[in-house]
């Protein structure tokens, strides 16, 4: 039996291809610090008592939040404004 899995296709055009959303929320707040996330995002998980555990809690399951974290963060590696 041959089982042949797909490969992951590449997206040159994509900036969130392979990345982790860990990895792009450890990075903006490297970058921007919790006090600006909350300026720039605002969601309690950014202003009160801040963490990365409770913010990917709360973006997993908030997608309209997780859309503003990912648009910031191509934002950020894009150059735009």
């Amino acid at each position: 039996m041959n089982k042949q899995k797909n490969p992951k296709q590449y997206q040159p055009n994509n900036p969130l291809h392979g990345v982790k959303l860990v990895d792009i929320l450890e990075l903006l707040v490297e970058h921007y610090g919790w006090e600006e996330m909350a300026s720039r995002i605002n969601i309690n998980c950014f202003k009160k008592d801040p963490s990365v555990k409770s913010s990917l809690k709360f973006l997993r399951k908030t997608q309209w939040a997780r859309d503003k974290v990912e648009r910031l963060y191509v934002q950020l590696m894009t150059g735009e404004k």
